[in-house]
């Protein structure tokens, strides 16, 4: 009797450690599994996302120069009319992330600056010039480089650029369910996103 009640206790454990070994298994798997989609996930997000826009504006340029110990000067001058096309752009493949199987975390370690380019059409319009001080390439030059220092004074104060952060929000906001419906812990740098609005609050 003793025999068989020891029998029964032997068979009971190798019977339950099996069946633990298996859902260790079967864990294990689904955690590999899960690190897999994340990780395909993640580098789906790294795209370049562009966003563009156009600008209008009229500049007016004038300019004297003093001959003779100021008894005479010779001046030039012109109507600038500036036609720009702009863009914002977030090359996300720059996005750094670390994912943790132990913690099931994927934290995002740095998010790339955006790049304004700018396109000035840049036309002339009334120009006149004295014969002693007449427009050169340095003018024009000088010319362009105040023009597109105004204009990305502009853009960066325009809807463009928040306009811009929202599709880079949108774009995170991916990783971020996708986390969230397995189980897992969405970070940036220390801050732990909880749901989707916390990231419009993110300073990024």
């Amino acid at each position: 009797m003793r025999n068989i009640f020891l029998g029964i206790v032997i068979a009971f454990v190798i019977v339950f450690g099996l069946r633990y070994c298996e859902n260790r298994k079967d864990n294990r798997e689904q955690l590999e599994a899960n690190t897999a989609l994340i990780q395909k996930e993640l580098k789906n997000v790294g795209k370049l996302i562009v966003t563009e826009g156009s600008y209008a504006q009229v500049f007016s340029y004038n300019d004297s120069k003093d001959l003779l110990y100021g008894m005479f000067d010779a001046r030039k001058k012109a109507l600038i009319v500036v036609n720009a096309k702009a863009s914002i752009a977030y090359d996300l493949s720059q996005v750094n992330t670390e994912v943790d199987e132990t913690t099931k975390t994927v934290t995002i370690t740095n998010i790339p600056e955006p790049e304004l380019s700018i396109n000035p059409n840049i036309q002339y319009y009334d120009v006149t010039q004295d014969y002693l001080n007449q427009f050169t390439a340095s003018d024009y030059n000088k010319i362009k480089s105040r023009i597109e220092k105004s204009l990305r004074k502009k853009i960066e104060a325009s809807e463009l650029r928040i306009n811009a952060e929202n599709r880079l929000i949108s774009e995170l906001q991916k990783i971020y369910i996708l986390t969230n419906s397995m189980g897992w812990t969405l970070k940036y740098n220390s801050t732990v996103v909880d749901n989707e609005a916390e990231l419009q609050k993110l300073k990024l």
